[in-house]
């Protein structure tokens, strides 16, 4: 079966255009999404930060599922230190109820955020990690249920008789793979941010996978930043607006996503040049053919099932060409096998 390949956005807010229109941008791009013939399509949780629209997935879930018909919404992820388990549990449990088999509840255990707003979205609670505590308090509250003297014994996430979507651990280490793993979930390994870690965190993740009955096997979701034009060098000059933009978010100085013109226009530092460096090596940039043959590439070296991918790109309409190039070098659409949720 061919490899399926799936959308991750971060609802970039683009230099000039604002919020309100980046996150239309999604919501138009969901729609492209489905009719190139993408699988899912996820959003992500980020708070305080003008570079990008996203602080409430579990919304635009809603929202870009009414819009569509059959690509599966998701969140990529559900940064769950921030919440309560019952709540995340419930929100997707009516979602799952409004777009039945179409949901998939993506989950990180980073704040998607700067420590201090960090810690106004916990009202000053603890940062220690317990991560997998509070994964298995959601499993309870949907699937095993607590033991008698539990402190929540008798508590379900509502609506009940609705089952939780599936569920998918985001991680760029073997951390994220071995909760993944023990838990019996499926494990969406972010490449954007780890770009040499894939291979062993897959490898370790399917090492330790116990079948809990959620999903049959092992099932592996590489997700990459991707960005595609007619030529190489347009690629590469579209990639140029991220490039700052993680210059400006690492040096405290977040803005929205500069224009092309105005990236390739700064002048960079050697240690900032050193940073850009660092983040190309995450990126796949080029042609059509080009991106594909390296997307293939790394499907082969990580025995990944799926790819997911990612465009920060300041026009819209160039990201939505990025997407549709993708689509159709991959073959997306064609006649092939449904892929499994």
């Amino acid at each position: 079966m061919q490899t399926p390949a799936s959308i991750l956005d971060l609802t970039p807010v683009p230099e000039g255009v604002g919020a309100r229109g980046a996150i239309q941008n999604s919501i138009a791009l969901a729609k492209s999404a489905e009719t190139f013939g993408y699988h899912r399509y996820w959003v992500a949780e980020h708070h305080n930060s003008p570079t990008m629209a996203c602080p409430s997935p579990e919304v635009m879930i809603a929202h870009i599922a009414c819009a569509t018909s059959a690509i599966r919404v998701g969140s990529g992820g559900v940064m769950l230190p921030n919440h309560s388990s019952l709540r995340v549990a419930e929100a997707f449990r009516v979602l799952e109820a409004l777009h039945p088999g179409r949901i998939d509840l993506g989950l990180g255990r980073a704040p998607g955020t700067d420590g201090r707003t960090a810690y106004a979205l916990r009202r000053g609670a603890s940062a220690t990690d317990d991560f997998p505590q509070q994964l298995a308090e959601l499993l309870a509250y949907t699937e095993t249920g607590f033991p008698s003297d539990h402190p929540f014994a008798g508590i379900a996430a509502e609506p009940h008789e609705v089952p939780l979507p599936p569920i998918w651990i985001l991680g760029s280490s073997d951390y994220g793979a071995q909760v993944a793993g023990m838990m019996g979930v499926g494990f969406a390994f972010a490449r954007h941010l780890n770009p040499r870690g894939a291979t062993d965190a897959i490898a370790r993740y399917r090492d330790v996978f116990r079948p809990m009955g959620r999903i049959a096997a092992p099932r592996v979701i590489l997700a990459t930043s991707a960005i595609c034009a007619d030529t190489t060098q347009r690629a590469h000059d579209l990639a140029a607006s991220m490039a700052l933009g993680v210059i400006r978010l690492r040096s405290g100085r977040p803005a929205p996503l500069p224009t092309p013109e105005d990236a390739l226009a700064y002048r960079y530092d050697e240690q900032e040049l050193d940073q850009v460096r660092r983040y190309r090596r995450a990126q796949v940039v080029g042609t059509a053919d080009e991106v594909s043959d390296e997307l293939r590439a790394l499907v082969r070296q990580t025995g990944a099932d799926e790819l997911m991918l990612m465009a920060m790109v300041h026009s819209h309409q160039e990201r939505v060409h990025s997407y549709r190039l993708v689509a159709a070098a991959l073959g997306l659409g064609a006649s092939q096998s449904p892929a499994p949720a």
